[in-house]
């Protein structure tokens, strides 16, 4: 995200250039075990969906990190690889919604967007609460691994997150013409793990 205060807007486009500073190795395997149970109840399951929503919402470029299933894959590593941050996590969705009950009149899932984006762009600059812009960014983090990781741990439902980079899929070999500087290389559509089309 642009951390100018005077031009701190959420946009897709600023988090798909960021997806840039994703490791390779979470487009292919972010887990090395079979995929964790969701562990997050109802309503924080809400907040953090209203929340990725508005980190990558859906326009004119194709689908966002809710269609993508972002929360799902959170959800899912929450069970697993970072189940020591449940509670932080927990806890700081719990934080998003409190602030903005008292700084916009509503719980966060019911907000308008415009009005999420506020309560959001307050937490990138680290008002809030305790550590909001920590929180921001551990959020913001999970949804990039989310839209663009492999589809195999529950998110990039359908490959939306690699169609939107161009990013073909690993192959296990790739042929003379896929090698070409400036040729468009056709999608694999498959993931390491050999999901075909995504949950």
């Amino acid at each position: 995200m642009n951390n100018d205060h005077d031009d701190l807007t959420l946009s897709r486009r600023t988090l798909i250039v960021s997806a840039a500073f994703v490791p390779l190795a979470a487009l292919t395997a972010t887990a090395q075990t079979k995929p964790p149970v969701p562990v997050l109840d109802p309503g924080q399951r809400k907040i953090l969906e209203a929340f990725v929503d508005r980190l990558i919402p859906a326009d004119e470029l194709g689908p966002g990190a809710l269609q993508a299933g972002v929360a799902e894959y959170i959800d899912r590593a929450l069970g697993g690889y970072i189940a020591a941050e449940k509670g932080s996590i927990g806890d700081g969705l719990a934080s998003v919604d409190a602030f903005a009950r008292s700084s916009q009149g509503s719980a966060f899932a019911d907000l308008s967007p415009e009005k999420r984006d506020a309560v959001l762009t307050e937490l990138e600059a680290g008002q809030g609460f305790p550590n909001a812009r920590n929180f921001f960014n551990r959020v913001r983090r999970l949804t990039l691994e989310g839209m663009f990781g492999d589809p195999h741990w529950g998110g990039n439902n359908n490959f939306v997150g690699w169609d939107l980079i161009k990013y073909p899929g690993p192959r296990p070999a790739v042929g003379p013409e896929e090698q070409k500087m400036g040729v468009e290389i056709k999608p694999y559509r498959k993931s390491a793990w050999g999901t075909e089309h995504g949950h």
